[in-house]
């Protein structure tokens, strides 16, 4: 006679503790990946439309409201203090994410230290901010400091007490000390007068947050344990040199930006660049890219390569991406088209990360 398990009742409510545990880690996870494109794209919104300083303070709107007085800043200061609250947004659902984590791979232990932390970084924070404000300086961005750093130390203990899935807990970390960051650097762009530099990096800095959430994405749905390459030597090398082709694209597109006529205020001085130039200078880079996109894409369905799906995708963007750019520097920049331009880019990026995650598979798989 076969033999039958039966299931008691605890392992059966464990069981669907841990699938609606589950449930809710992808729901929110995609919700990380989803708010980090829009912030950059109302982040965009605050640039495009001259924004920048529609709050003139940070982290109060002006020195004395939280949020705009319509009648003093208008559209502007509504523009700009959304794109803050979206932070905000970003902010809880990285921490939702982050617990969910923590919930799944160590339980309620691991979940009570980082909310510990959580409550020592904001008293840090407060003592810091009270310190700051009696000598009279700039009391938020060391605030801020300190909680960045409060963080980074949770982070480095939650590594030392995790042995389960630590590849979800690095990058749910590493979200949230971004966020954090990005915080810092967006009260710093707004005090230095939207200095183009500062401006530049704040976007680079989100575009990775897009890159980071789309990986935890994929090792989510992965299969966890070893993994080793499944694609040619040559044709890893000749990814990472795509990558190197798309970091210098967006580096210059950055710099084109900055030197454009769309630096967030129209009082604030650019970079000094020749925009011309630039732009010209961007699109090399990113012809030699779509040039290597489309290689490997043919390359990995010849070849029927495990990423050959993403490289469709990836190829996809690219195009698209050189269409825009083209398109908008032809109509003279209007300000629709380069925020089109600035999100494509984040997508791009986020493609290319899923791209190399899928260089390699775990030891079990037989694709």
């Amino acid at each position: 006679m076969p033999e039958t398990t039966i299931s008691s009742p605890t392992n059966a409510a464990a069981s669907t503790h841990a699938i609606l545990w589950g449930r809710a880690l992808r729901v929110f996870a995609w919700l990380s990946f989803l708010a980090q494109t829009i912030i950059i794209g109302t982040g965009g919104a605050v640039r495009l439309t001259g924004s920048g300083l529609g709050c003139s303070e940070w982290p109060l709107c002006t020195p004395e409201s939280l949020v705009p007085i319509y009648a003093d800043q208008g559209i502007h200061g509504i523009i700009e203090f959304g794109n803050r609250v979206m932070t905000g947004v970003v902010g809880i659902i990285a921490l939702a994410v982050l617990l969910l984590v923590l919930a799944r791979t160590g339980g309620r232990r691991s979940v009570f230290s980082a909310l510990r932390f959580a409550g020592v970084g904001i008293v840090v924070a407060g003592v810091v901010f009270l310190a700051f404000t009696l000598i009279g300086l700039p009391a938020t961005p060391f605030a801020m400091a300190a909680l960045l750093i409060t963080v980074i130390a949770a982070t480095v203990r939650s590594m030392q007490t995790t042995s389960d899935r630590r590849d979800l807990v690095v990058l749910a970390w590493i979200v949230l000390i971004g966020v954090v960051a990005q915080a810092l650097v967006g009260g710093i762009t707004v005090l230095t007068g939207l200095n183009p530099f500062i401006v530049g990096f704040h976007y680079v800095s989100s575009l990775l947050l897009v890159c980071v959430t789309a990986a935890f994405l994929v090792r989510l749905y992965a299969t966890p344990g070893p993994r080793v390459r499944a694609v040619p030597q040559w044709f890893a090398i000749l990814s990472h040199v795509t990558g190197l082709a798309l970091a210098v694209t967006i580096l210059f597109g950055v710099l084109t930006t900055g030197s454009g006529p769309h630096s967030g205020d129209a009082d604030v001085l650019r970079h000094g660049f020749d925009a011309t130039v630039l732009a010209h200078v961007h699109s090399w880079p990113g012809y030699i890219l779509a040039a290597l996109v489309v290689a490997l894409t043919i390359t990995a369905w010849v070849l029927r390569l495990r990423p050959r799906k993403w490289l469709l995708v990836l190829v996809l963007a690219i195009l698209v991406q050189v269409a825009v750019g083209v398109w908008q520097a032809r109509e003279g920049l209007p300000p629709v088209l380069v925020g089109i331009h600035m999100v494509l880019a984040s997508l791009s990026a986020a493609a290319y990360t899923v791209v190399v995650l899928n260089l390699k598979k775990p030891v079990s798989s037989k694709d």
